[in-house]
This record gives C-alpha cells, structure tokens and sequence, in this order.
C-alpha cells in the first residue's frame, strides 16, 4: 500500500510554537538530478503520513524557511502513544526514511527471511553508490551545539559540503544559483532545538530552505533507516582504505532487521550488529583484480580486533564514544566484488548469526 499525498490532518499534529498551514509545493532537488520523485517530495509524504500515523512509529518531520524569512514551522506527532490507530505504516515510514538519507538514488526495501534467522531483510540497491551513500546517506555531519546532538545525513550534506570528506568526493550541486532546499535526516529523540538549527542553517546557502526528518533508533522507521547503510559502510571503509572510488559501478546490500529495541541505546546496538555480523555487499567495480585481492580481506568487519564481540559491549566499553571505537569495525560482515573487466568474483568476510540472536534477544 503506497504512501497518499495528501494535505496534513490539523487534528493529528501538535503544533510546536507555529501554524502548521505550510504550503506544499513541489521542490527542486538540493544538489542530485534524481528524476521526477526526488527526496524533497519524499520528506513531504513523509511529513503528511507521519503527521497522521500513531505515535508509535516515533517519528517526526519539520521544515525550516530559509533564513531571510522569520518564522520557522514544525509538525510533530502526538507526544502520548495512541494504539487505537490502524493506519500506522510505519515500516512503510522508514523505508521512505532511507531512501531521503540516500537522496532518491537508491530502491530500498523489505525482502523476506532467509538463513537462520526469522527476521525479514532489509535491501538496499543503487547504480550511482557515491552520490547516494558517501555524497548522502552517510551519517558525517555532527550537529552538536549545548542543548542537541545529532548525526545529520541525507542530501543536505552535499549542499553544506562542510565536512572534510567532500574535499575527496565529486562535486554534486547544480546551478549557479545553488540549490533551493536542503533535506536532511536526524538520528535523535526529538526535534532540534533553535540552536541546533542555526547550527544547520549556517552552513547552507542565505535562501536554502531546511527540512528534516527525525526518527530515534528506537523506532520501527528508525530501526530501518539506520540498517539500510549496508553499501554505505561498504564505501566509507574502502574510502578510508585509499580505495579508487571512480572504479565503483553498482552496489547492493542486504542485513536483517532486528526487532525495536525497548530504548535508543540498545537500538543503536542492535542495528550496527544487523550490519557489522549480518549484512552482505555485492559491489560491482571496474579494475585489476590484485586491487581486489590485496583490499578485499581488510574491508569487512572481521578485519577489526574488535570483531566478535556485540557492539553495545564495545561502545559501553568505550563510554558510549563512537570516535574512540576501532574504526575497522564499521563495516558490513560480508563482501563480495564483482569484476566486471576480468569476470571473476571475490568474497571476504562472514556472519556471525550466533552473535545476532544474543544481540537481538532471539
């Protein structure tokens, strides 16, 4: 059942210090030529089914004029859980989620259970993995100020294009004029605050306008959002291996969705080990085949000390630090590179299905 675009039900939203009565329009893109449905109509639908949905599914959605206008408007869901709902599509929500973080230029979705666990799959697919994944999806902008952190992905990052990594990466904003909207995407438990959104807002263009998503990890779309940077992982790993990235062609991946954790802390354990000891990459590349033989076995997660253990344990270990964790651990379990010059294939890595029952309480 597809998602309606439709006008947001008043009666459903808490309005957070502004009215809700926001036009809807469609957008240019922020940066990425991405076809008819592009990531700002998506964070809309997202907006307008959220706006309606039962809180359960936890997440919100906001847009923020540009700066040169004064009011700022949000919508979030009804704070109390309300299971009296039955239109909740939640896991319809989070796909949409991940395919915002990837700017429109992925497929992303639920496929069924396969090996020893019981647990459907999330699947992500893209014929242009940088724009999507490294340009995008990848979770690289700390939004940090007194009251607020969040790691911000999504297309927004690429019109900021803040971050150090994007000294490497292609250039992806179009016009001379820069790009009208910014979208983008928060892993946290609530909406920015007005500092949070300066912070943002600094980096872009005078007349960009924001609109972001939210969705804790705790959280069905949350829960999908984060699990669905399976290729993501891939591409920032071998990027950090000095990896040619001009010779990436296509990516999929595939890891299990857990179940919703109870609260945030054990959601962010459970989807990274969905990926570091469930997830399998194919990459389909274009070079010699002793670049893929000398890199391959450092790519997957199993190249980390760290391997083997839950992350929550790691992350406990390293007081809840992500930055002081190896960073070799960040990576799925399992990779697989196609060659299409030579024709042959080269798999690294393995699942650990053991460490994911124990992890997801199965």
């Amino acid at each position: 059942m597809g998602l309606e675009f439709r006008e947001p039900v008043k009666s459903g939203l808490r309005e957070a210090g502004h009215p809700a009565d926001w036009p809807v329009q469609p957008a240019p893109h922020c940066g990425y030529t991405t076809g008819p449905f592009q990531s700002h109509t998506l964070t809309h639908n997202l907006l307008y089914a959220e706006s309606v949905h039962s809180d359960d599914c936890l997440t919100t959605a906001a847009e923020f004029p540009s700066r040169r206008t004064a009011a700022d408007r949000a919508i979030q869901s009804s704070g109390a859980a309300n299971h009296r709902h039955r239109d909740c599509r939640c896991l319809e929500a989070g796909l949409l989620l991940a395919r915002v973080c990837l700017a429109d230029l992925a497929d992303v979705r639920l496929t069924p259970a396969t090996g020893e666990l019981s647990l459907p799959q999330v699947w992500v697919q893209t014929d242009q993995p940088i724009p999507a994944c490294l340009c995008s999806q990848y979770a690289g902008w700390k939004i940090q100020t007194d009251d607020y952190f969040a790691m911000g992905s999504g297309p927004m990052r690429a019109v900021a294009r803040s971050e150090e990594l994007f000294a490497e990466l292609p250039e992806t904003e179009s016009g001379a004029a820069g790009p009208e909207h910014a979208v983008g995407v928060l892993e946290a438990g609530q909406l920015p605050t007005a500092a949070a959104i300066d912070s943002i807002r600094n980096q872009l263009p005078e007349d960009c306008r924001l609109q972001l998503a939210v969705a804790r990890t705790a959280s069905q779309a949350g829960n999908i959002q984060v699990v669905a940077r399976s290729v993501e992982t891939a591409l920032h790993k071998l990027h950090s291996l000095h990896f040619p990235l001009d010779v990436l062609i296509s990516g999929t991946g595939v890891a299990p969705l857990p179940p919703v954790a109870k609260h945030d802390l054990q959601g962010i354990g459970r989807t990274n080990d969905a990926i570091l000891y469930g997830a399998t990459v194919n990459l389909w590349v274009r070079c010699e085949d002793d670049l893929l033989t000398t890199i391959g076995p450092r790519v997957p997660s199993g190249a980390s000390a760290a391997h083997g253990q839950t992350f929550l344990s790691l992350f406990k270990a390293a007081n809840h630090d992500f930055y002081a964790m190896d960073a070799a651990l960040f990576s799925p379990a399992v990779v697989v590179f196609h060659n299409v010059r030579t024709g042959r294939s080269f798999q690294f890595g393995q699942h650990m299905p053991q460490l994911l029952r124990e992890s997801f309480g199965i």
